[in-house]
């Protein structure tokens, strides 16, 4: 495959739509700090949360803005000073940051344990995405770089009997950012193109911010969790709005 392009593909709000799996398990992480939370959570703040999930970077953060909901806070509430608030929620907790991690990843870790049939449900790929992902395997390298755990990652593409090998599956785990893990991606295979799809506006400025990337082929899937406003962004800089169903396709130049 000396002359494939290298696919690399953001996970959540690219491949799996799972605004409704991080907000169920935000809300029964979010049940072991504040005890006045009762166990289920309501339908309105899971419909609330798909509004507010394009702020979330990685998964913790949605313990937090679980909270903030909860708590009556609207989302143009939560979008305003939205790193001051985190903060000061870190503060009056005493967790830090790790601790959240390990707390949302243990709280997935105990759902798939006693349900995991519905902890998939609860993760569906985009319409198309899984077969567009086996076609892509058979011509082209593709890989995942993502904030999420890999391990659930893994479990999501198992169920959907989609082959990706571990070192394939940039996560958490590998404590690296995106830049840095495409810089990787170029050093291993020079000379051949790689296209990057992320549906995180501030995830694409971030790679824009390093020259030595400058060659990687940036997209913003217009499918994920971004705001019309990011589009009039994107489109003012070298990133590609991309529709669902132009990364379906198999036209040259198209994921």
């Amino acid at each position: 495959m000396n002359d494939s392009i290298i696919y690399a593909l953001d996970f959540d709000g690219v491949v799996c739509d799972s605004a409704v799996e991080t907000a169920i398990t935000g809300w029964k992480a979010g049940t072991t700090i504040w005890k006045d939370m009762p166990d289920a959570v309501p339908q309105t703040i899971v419909e609330q949360f798909r509004e507010v999930r394009p702020i979330i970077e990685t998964g913790y953060e949605a313990i937090l803005i679980i909270r903030l909901m909860y708590l009556g806070k609207s989302t143009a509430a939560i979008y305003a000073n939205y790193a001051a608030k985190v903060q000061r929620m870190l503060d009056e907790i005493h967790l830090s940051i790790d601790d959240l991690k390990k707390l949302f990843g243990d709280t997935r870790d105990n759902w798939i344990a006693s349900d995991r049939a519905d902890w998939i449900a609860k993760n569906p790929l985009y319409p198309g995405v899984a077969e567009k992902l086996r076609r892509l395997g058979q011509r082209h390298l593709w890989c995942v770089i993502t904030t999420k755990q890999e391990r659930f990652v893994k479990e999501i593409l198992r169920a959907n009997n989609i082959e990706l090998a571990d070192e394939r599956i940039f996560g958490m785990d590998r404590k690296l950012s995106k830049p840095d893990v495409l810089k990787g991606l170029k050093a291993q295979h020079p000379g051949q193109p790689i296209y990057f799809t992320e549906d995180r506006l501030p995830a694409l400025d971030g790679v824009q911010k390093h020259p030595e990337l400058a060659d990687v082929k940036l997209f913003l899937a217009l499918w994920g969790y971004n705001l019309a406003a990011d589009h009039a962004v994107a489109a003012g800089q070298a990133i590609a709005l991309q529709q669902l169903d132009t990364f379906l396709s198999d036209s040259l130049g198209a994921v």
